[in-house]
């Protein structure tokens, strides 16, 4: 038996250590008290028995699934913790219940939609864990959902496709919603092809296609663990099958080492914080942690399991097993890495058993690891940390053996031959080329200057020449590139990277070629591209509060200053990879827009908190005193661009008159200027990291003449009584993003109620206009692209939006799209309204990126600034940007029409 795993004991033992140590365990046992009774019997047999019919009583199947689920979850962590039942138990148990669970899930749908159709036409694909049984206790399922069209049942007109996307969205939320009785099963569904513009539901011939000829390196590797979970089983084989070539090549792929390796070493980088062996550890991504268990194990089976058809095995011991005794891996490795897998998985669920969450990390706080400690039947989280020690650090040790880089430098490619691989490529830029060249080998640019960095140069120099000749155009390629290589401090880890994840070659032509900011940004932190490694890095990103809890974490020994390094870190790669995907037309524009406006405010709220408390250590706090920040212009509307600064209020609760409690004492009014001042310095002031954002205040009440930061009292006085027109207009996209809930919704209401006060229309109409004449005369536009200043663009879009809103009081969103929606909606304007900000404000965030100053952009970007802004061709574009500048004066001259005397002044 493996040192560390539960020795056989009392169900009532395990109860015990699970009301003690596990909230959601001591939940569940509290609901289920017909269950719980069965285990304190030590009946297992009969407690799993129960599971399968513990949801008789049911409503619907979605209610008995989950009060399965519930019961199961409790029987399995009760026999696992009495080693009662083993991991492998667990886990098949899990696997299968997930199968079931799918299965019953789409009959109930079958049933519901189409009554007197066979179940067939739709299959399920298992992947990663669970299409290896090996669902851990708290996991997601990933599944790949493939239809048949010509099987799939329809009803009336409805299409296959819209019928597999119905059922594929019904499944994921009969088994992903929440309810009094919990979930089935979390489901991400980002492992299928471009998951971000693809169906949810892929036709099977089409998914074919895509991994014959499109697929990724880590798609491959995802398909070891591959099998069809349910559904039409007949359809899922046929599936797999074909694509089996794809998966299993004949070759032998000795690449995936080097490759995996590089992957290894920039994910340990990049989880960094959980790398360090003890509290905090990440059992998962750790150096020696699961994941590397089991990349030492797939390397293997992608470079052998294609002639060895017995290698192909989806479960990782099994794997390993196989491996050994077809003499491809040591057995004694293979022996210890198995053994090691068992332990952490075992670890793992005592983590997750505690509240029900998908972690994988060892809890920073002693308390908390003592009570995984004590609920594995262990004295302390020492113990649990020593029990792990060994294993951790004789995987670590195994897999870096294995990722050890070979001596493998290549020799510098002579000039003759170099001229030879230019001709060939056919590049009209050949000779300048070759003289960049000439100039990078020379030793007088700084990033080239050592051996190992003209060694990572030389290793990429062909793939370079290759990215250059095929860019969409290579004499900007050529141009950014060189100045790239001219900015870097040191190549040698960029070199590196293009050269282990060669399909980030591609990336960098279209960056060189399209996206000058985004070059820009690369010859300053080369280290950007680091954060396109993992698949997810262009997903769009995930909520504020997901984003700032990244953007948080810190390392022992960290202070505020590492603080604004690492969040200055963390944005610029968020960023950077939001216009890597624009570039690549993964999103729609104004869903990157939204992107970058939760990036932005994560950044406010980590920031924001990191200085208070900072600031409080030297000045205390003010009783009662209570800061806010209120966003404005496109970060208040949640659709900021690349360039955008962030229009900011910075507003506080309590008595002014106050003074704060710390070593250092300020009055009420001069300490949350002082703070405010600190946290724009926080997220302006460049550091060793770079910069973060320009931060603008100027929106304040009473401008750069007032206070830095006001009392809500005076700011709802100064709205109410002093402010301009402008004012309100900019509040209309006022959103508090920074303040305790409370005080947030608030400020909202009271922003809602100094809108929506009573106007005369004509003073309103003429304020606006004379506002937007003296925006004509001081800030003509940049060219003719200026999607803002042209005549119609945004700005003249903006006001007459900002006008009716001030004048009827209604649509009062801060985000633009909504409110313009429910002006149409109300009849205050036409619908093409709508289409003209969809369009021009996609076509700003791209030209942000690919045409900042506002001109005509190369021939050879055209077409991607027009997918971009959702147009199919540039001529397209240029017809629909001419129809919405148009349809916004028309809009302007019925409601902001000019004055008699100014065009009397104009005769």
């Amino acid at each position: 038996m493996i040192a560390g795993l539960p020795e056989r004991t009392t169900l009532q033992d395990a109860l015990q250590r699970a009301r003690s140590h596990a909230p959601f365990l001591a939940m569940a046992m509290q609901v289920q008290p017909e269950l719980t009774d069965l285990l304190a019997a030590e009946d297992l047999d009969g407690a799993l028995d129960y599971c399968g019919r513990a949801g008789e009583g049911a409503d619907n199947v979605r209610q008995k699934l989950r009060q399965e689920k519930r019961a199961l979850a409790l029987t399995l962590a009760i026999g696992d913790l009495a080693g009662q039942l083993s991991l492998t138990d667990v886990t098949n148990r899990l696997s299968d219940f997930a199968d079931r669970a799918l299965d019953e899930a789409l009959a109930d749908i079958y049933a519901t939609r189409y009554p007197d159709a066979p179940l067939e036409g739709f299959s399920i694909i298992g992947l990663g864990k669970h299409g290896s049984r090996e669902l851990n206790y708290s996991s997601d399922i990933d599944p790949i959902f493939i239809y048949d069209p010509e099987k799939i049942p329809v009803r009336g007109r409805e299409e296959p496709s819209d019928a597999a996307r119905r059922i594929g969205q019904q499944l994921v939320e009969a088994l992903n919603s929440r309810d009094a009785d919990g979930y089935v099963f979390r489901v991400d569904m980002r492992l299928r092809p471009s998951p971000e513009v693809s169906p949810v539901a892929l036709p099977v011939e089409a998914a074919i296609s895509y991994y014959e000829s499109s697929a990724l390196a880590w798609e491959q590797a995802a398909y070891i663990r591959s099998r069809p979970a349910a559904g039409d089983q007949h359809l899922g084989r046929y599936f797999l099958e074909t694509i089996n070539p794809f998966v299993w090549r004949r070759s032998l792929d000795y690449g995936a080492i080097r490759n995996i390796g590089s992957v290894t070493a920039q994910i340990r980088d990049h989880y960094a914080a959980g790398q360090k062996f003890g509290p905090g550890f990440d059992l998962k991504r750790g150096r020696g942690g699961i994941r590397e268990t089991e990349f030492y194990a797939q390397m293997h089976q992608l470079i052998f399991g294609g002639r060895q058809p017995d290698l192909r095995v989806p479960a990782t011991r099994d794997a390993l097993a196989a491996l050994a005794q077809a003499g491809r891996i040591d057995k004694d490795k293979a022996t210890a890495l198995a053994e090691s897998y068992e332990l952490y998985r075992v670890i793992e669920h005592r983590l997750q058993m505690v509240d029900d969450q998908q972690t994988h990390s060892l809890p920073d706080e002693a308390a908390m690891l003592d009570r995984v400690a004590r609920l594995h039947g262990l004295e302390s989280g020492e113990a649990l940390l020593d029990l792990l020690a060994p294993h951790v650090e004789r995987v670590g040790r195994i897999y870096d053996d294995l990722i050890e880089p070979e001596d493998s430098a290549r020799l510098p490619i002579d000039e003759a031959k170099l001229v030879a691989l230019l001709a060939e490529k056919k590049l009209l830029e050949a000779d300048a080329f070759l003289q960049a060249i000439k100039r990078w080998r020379s030793g007088k640019v700084t990033a080239l200057r050592s051996a190992a960095a003209q060694e990572s140069f030389e290793a990429i120099l062909p793939e370079l020449v290759d990215v250059i000749a095929t860019a969409p155009n290579s004499t900007k390629a050529l141009a950014r590139l060189d100045s790239l290589i001219g900015q870097l401090p040191t190549a040698i880890n960029f070199f590196r990277i293009l050269e282990a994840r060669p399909g980030l070659l591609e990336k960098l032509g279209q960056i060189l070629s399209h996206a000058p900011v985004l070059a820009d940004a690369l010859s300053r932190r080369a280290e950007l591209f680091d954060g396109l490694i993992d698949a997810s890095a262009l997903d769009l990103p995930p909520s504020v509060e997901e984003l700032a809890d990244q953007f948080s974490r810190t390392e022992p020994g960290d202070d505020y200053q590492m603080l604004l390094d690492r969040v200055r870190a963390r944005v610029g790669e968020k960023r950077f990879a939001l216009g890597v995907q624009l570039i690549e037309g993964r999103h729609d524009a104004l869903d990157i827009s939204a992107g970058y406006a939760r990036v932005a405010e994560a950044a406010i709220q980590v920031l924001a908190d990191a200085t208070i408390s900072e600031f409080e250590d030297v000045h205390g706090k003010i009783a009662g005193g209570r800061l806010l920040i209120l966003a404005l212009g496109r970060l208040g509307g949640e659709a900021l661009t690349h360039a955008s600064d962030l229009d900011l209020i910075f507003l506080f609760a309590g008595d002014h008159s106050a003074e704060s409690d710390g070593k250092r004492p300020l009055g009420g009014t001069q300490y949350f200027n002082r703070l405010t001042a600190r946290i724009v310095t926080a997220l302006s002031v460049p550091t060793a990291a770079g910069p973060l954002y320009e931060v603008d205040t100027r929106l304040r009440p009473s401008g750069t003449q007032g206070p830095l930061a006001v009392t809500l009292e005076s700011f709802y006085k100064y709205q109410r009584e002093s402010a301009w027109t402008w004012e309100h207009m900019a509040l209309t996209r006022a959103r508090p993003v920074y303040g305790n809930a409370e005080d947030r919704e608030q400020l909202q209401s009271e922003i809602g109620e100094i809108l929506k006060k009573d106007r005369e229309a004509e003073d309103l109409r003429k304020a606006v206009r004379k506002m937007r004449l003296d925006i004509v005369e001081h800030k003509p536009p940049k060219g003719p692209l200026d999607t803002k200043l042209m005549e119609g663009g945004l700005v003249d879009w903006e006001f007459i939006v900002h006008f009716l809103q001030l004048k009827t009081g209604e649509a009062l969103h801060p985000q633009l799209g909504k409110a313009v929606r429910a002006l149409v909606d109300a009849g205050h304007l036409d619908e093409d309204m709508v289409t003209a900000h969809d369009l021009m404000s996609r076509l700003l965030v791209a030209l942000r990126l690919m045409s900042p100053d506002c001109d005509y952009p190369p021939e050879t970007s055209r077409a991607l600034i027009a997918k971009a802004a959702g147009q199919q061709s540039w001529d397209a574009l240029l017809d629909g940007y001419d129809q919405a500048r148009q349809c916004v004066i028309d809009a302007w001259n019925r409601h902001l029409r000019p004055d008699p005397d100014e065009i009397l002044g104009d005769i």
